[in-house]
């Protein structure tokens, strides 16, 4: 964002506030960068101020230095002014600061002190202002006018485009801070462990909407001119700059109210009121459910949940004004499908989650950003499990969550959990699937380890001794130990402290009634388990089920040494024995020959739990990754799945057997595992077929919507068929196609079509009124196969008609369907990689670009080729994706050079005829 500072600027410390026009102060230098970001640091006659200048290359990185706290904010009484015409506004900044030391000087209480000199330091994005004489110990007033550009990157106070009802092109202005980004819409402490109350005001024009943290407290015409009204907002709770947020637009809203008073309102584009519903019901059971759980109320009078049109992330949760990217915040009743239900459901509960665990409980530093984003992201299922019990989505969890990060973590490039951020330009390296999914697992085990009563009661104390505070993780360790009575700093620091996880080996023996177990760990990693000395360990919460009752755990033990043994009393021979029932437990295992042949025929006759079917499916694949078994055993114990009824089991299987898929596509015998893939997925797409029958719920739609989609892309000849004639129908509008099906048909048809097919979604995705279908309609249209239709839909992701934040999925959606699509992509990208990387300035979205475009890759020579490309194109927030990018090319290339002879004769065998 362009935050020119200039024109007039006054920087004063008085005693008590004197109504004064600021100084002018010419320093052109104040004309020249994208962002100031103030941050003013006491020495003597000094005060060192945060910038950030927009400059695509990288400083040379060294020590970072957090601000000293001898001058701190304790209020902000901030005044802001957007052109949504011009896209540029204008601020005041009256902060009353305290000044912690004391200097020798002294000076009346009514003295003004201008700023003499103005030392820029941007690689720290730091001014120091200098003045005449030293501030004196005690309260202050910093004065500050400024203005700035409403950007179009996304971040700061930045412009949002939407198409009012009648197509006129409009555009909001609409913040996000986080990590870094409150320093490009006002002069502040931008740090948050720098906590104060905000007093906001907005100048907007009187047709608008305008919302903050806090409820309105007064409304008036502006004095200098009545096309604009002055919006005040009632004082904030001592919060964080990252949480602060201001939106002036045109919207509708839905309201409600909680049960224990608070009020909800969901605004919507205008004319949309009815999609917000949905999140309102969820929101308005979601805030008691929160009250009840943590025994804390919620401490605002109101919350607003607001859909906003270009939005880089998911959703931000700003205390009191959540904002949400449309398609998480949005259901049309007739136009959603499930998938997005349950999307908006656990989005929705991981914000709100937030308001306690995050905004009123706030990390010390972003080393502990997982504590935000790990907690929030398990806890989001806790709450939809509460209000969706039909979901089942603790089991959606493994699937979505805990396999995610394992696979992530395996690798020589992951992280800690727990990562040491200095400089700013860090920070976005650490939202990835090690913070959120890795976290959300290690809480998961810890809160299976310490069971809920307990885990509860440290919650409660955690959140009322640190509340409008800051905490580091190790403070609630402490109070989840006290609560619980059990080791859990020394527990947790092996989960958090050191990156990766535990590989479990398991033998047995039988002695008379007892089965006594020989357990062992190492540390697993993507090309083996590690066989170096120096091996790390971890403290272990294993958990034993038996085939006598697969739900019920038998024996608890916390693994603690490299190797132990243990002695599971009367269990007969026949029986077989489970580690990690229920997959909780954050780790791998590995079973012995016996072990594993007695718990297959639980995936057979059902007689192992889903979850527990889903974990050993996975493992073994994983397994089969890092060279520790064949894959031909993996596609054995898939076949062993085909009386699997479980949707989230078969969503785990489809994404294993999409990345084999993707891998066999590098050989000439790709066919073979899309025939495959036609016989696993046939019988239960013969029994679900495509009408939704009586009695149905959530899980049958998203299963049919898995395996009709599985099986067209396949080239399943009667699905490709049906789904022709439905597209047929549903274009002519005789029979428009139901919100569930409308993803595997369009899959299906563009999989198979021609041009023809490509210019019909096109126009689909054209006449489309609702975010949520073109975001369907742009996720697969990469599957068009002819290269000259590759072309155009990459080119069609960089046109107007694809919101920014969605151009990274119709990219990735082309360099995930087909081998020439990757090439194509990987292309695409290099040579529009100025125009990607400006557009998203260095955030999360271009580490998401990256890795959709070259992870599938598994050839030697591409991952040097990478390497190389990013040597010369600096993206600093992306480094570790590409180093991770890079690994996972060597992995595939390892695997598909050691598997692919026995896949190919394997493949070919199962469909010879019996000799």
């Amino acid at each position: 964002m362009l935050l020119v500072l200039g024109r007039r600027v006054s920087l004063s410390f008085v005693k008590r506030v004197i109504p004064q026009d600021p100084v002018l102060l010419s320093k052109p230098i104040l004309q020249n960068f994208r962002t100031i970001k103030f941050r003013v640091i006491h020495s003597s006659t000094v005060f060192a101020i945060a910038t950030r200048q927009n400059t695509d290359t990288m400083p040379e990185r060294r020590p970072f230095v957090r601000l000293p706290t001898d001058v701190y904010p304790v209020n902000y009484g901030l005044c802001l002014k957007p052109d949504l015409i011009d896209f540029t506004f204008e601020g005041k900044l009256e902060a009353i600061v305290e000044v912690a030391n004391i200097s020798l000087a002294f000076f009346s209480y009514s003295l003004e002190i201008n700023a003499t000199g103005f030392n820029y330091q941007n690689e720290d994005e730091k001014v120091t202002l200098s003045f005449p004489s030293a501030l004196q110990k005690g309260s202050g007033t910093l004065k500050i006018d400024f203005v700035g550009e409403l950007n179009d990157k996304m971040k700061g106070f930045y412009r949002s485009k939407y198409a009012t009802p009648a197509g006129e092109i409009r555009y909001a202005a609409v913040t996000q801070f986080e990590a870094t980004d409150a320093r490009r819409a006002f002069p502040c402490w931008d740090e948050p462990a720098i906590k104060a109350t905000f007093d906001i005001s907005l100048i907007v024009p009187k047709d608008r909407v305008a919302l903050s943290n806090m409820n309105v407290i007064d409304r008036k015409p502006h004095p200098e001119d009545d096309s604009l009204l002055e919006v005040k907002f009632a004082t904030t709770p001592i919060m964080s700059t990252y949480l602060v947020a201001f939106v002036i637009g045109e919207y509708d809203f839905v309201e409600g109210q909680s049960s224990d008073g608070v009020t909800v309102r969901v605004y919507t584009p205008t004319g949309k009121a009815e999609q917000g519903k949905f999140a309102l019901e969820v929101a308005v059971k979601t805030l008691p459910f929160y009250n009840d759980y943590f025994n804390v109320p919620y401490p605002l009078p109101k919350i607003d949940l607001i859909a906003i049109a270009d939005f880089a992330a998911g959703a931000m949760e700003n205390w009191g004004l959540v904002t949400y990217r449309e398609t998480a915040l949005l259901i049309d009743p007739k136009n959603s499908c499930s998938s997005s239900r349950q999307w908006v459901a656990l989005v929705v509960g991981h914000e709100l989650a937030h308001q306690w665990f995050g905004n009123l409980v706030t990390m010390e530093w972003w080393t502990h950003l997982w504590l935000n984003e790990g907690f929030a992201s398990w806890i989001e299922y806790l709450c939809v499990d509460h209000c969706f019990p039909d979901y089942d989505i603790w089991t959606q969890f493994v699937s979505a969550d805990y396999t995610r990060a394992l696979d992530l973590d395996a690798l020589d490039n992951s992280h800690p959990i727990e990562v040491n951020v200095g400089h700013p330009s860090e920070v976005d390296e650490i939202f990835d699937a090690i913070s959120y999914s890795k976290g959300a697992s290690v809480i998961r085990m810890l809160h299976n380890y310490i069971g809920d009563e307990d885990f509860r009661k440290g919650m409660h104390s955690y959140l009322l001794k640190f509340q409008h505070k800051n905490a580091a993780t190790e403070d609630l360790w402490d109070c989840l130990e006290q609560a619980s009575g059990k080791p859990i700093a020394l527990v947790m620091s092996s989960w958090t402290k050191q990156m990766g996880f535990p590989i479990i080996v398991v033998d047995q023996e039988q002695q008379g009634d007892d089965r006594i177990l020989k357990i062992s760990q190492k540390k697993f990693c993507a090309s083996g388990p590690h066989n170096g000395e120096d091996c790390p360990k971890w403290m272990v919460p294993i958990s034993i089920c038996t085939g006598e009752d697969p739900g019920c755990t038998k024996l608890k033990v916390l693994l603690d040494s490299p190797e132990t043994t243990i002695t599971i009393n009367n269990v007969s021979p026949d029986q077989w024995v489970k580690i990690n029932p229920g997959t909780v437990g954050f780790y791998r295992i590995q079973y012995s020959s016996a072990m594993l042949e007695s718990l297959l025929p639980g995936i057979r006759d059902l007689t192992l739990l889903p979850v527990d079917r889903l974990g050993l499916q996975n493992d073994l694949f994983s397994l089969s990754r890092a060279g520790m078994i064949s894959t031909v055993e993996v596609l054995k114990l898939m076949e062993a799945f085909v009386n699997e009824p479980n949707y989230t089991v078969w969503s785990d299987l489809s994404c294993n057997l999409g990345v084999l898929s993707s891998l066999l596509s590098h050989t000439d015998f790709h066919e073979e595992i899309q025939e495959f893939i036609r016989d696993l997925f046939t019988p239960i797409g013969l029994k679900l077929g495509w009408e939704c029958k009586q009695g149905e719920g959530h899980l049958d739609a998203l299963l049919r919507g898995l395996v009709l989609g599985k099986l067209g892309k396949a080239g399943h000849k009667p699905t490709l068929e049906e789904a022709r004639r439905r597209f047929k129908d549903h274009v002519e509008g005789k029979q428009i196609l139901s919100a569930d099906l409308r993803s595997p048909v369009y899959l299906t048809v563009l999989k198979h079509g021609d041009s023809a097919t490509l210019d019909t979604m096109l126009k689909l995705h054209k006449q489309a009124d609702m975010q949520e279908e073109k975001n369907r309609i742009e996720r697969v249209l990469g599957a068009i196969s002819a290269p000259d239709l590759i072309q155009k839909v990459l080119t069609f992701a960089l046109s107007e008609d694809v919101r920014p934040q969605d151009t990274v999925s119709v990219i990735g959606g082309v360099a995930g369907s087909s081998k020439h699509g990757r090439k194509a992509a990987w292309k695409f990208v290099k040579d529009n990689w100025e125009e990607l990387h400006n557009r998203y300035q260095g955030g999360f979205l271009i580490s998401r670009l990256i890795k959709l475009s070259v992870d599938g890759f598994a050839i030697d020579k591409m991952a040097a080729e990478v390497k190389s490309f990013f040597e010369s194109h600096h993206a600093p927030a992306a480094e570790r994706t590409v180093q991770q990018c890079c690994e996972n090319i060597l992995l595939n290339a390892a695997w598909l050079k050691r598997d692919a002879d026995d896949i190919h004769q394997y493949l070919l065998k199962r469909k010879a005829p019996p000799v």
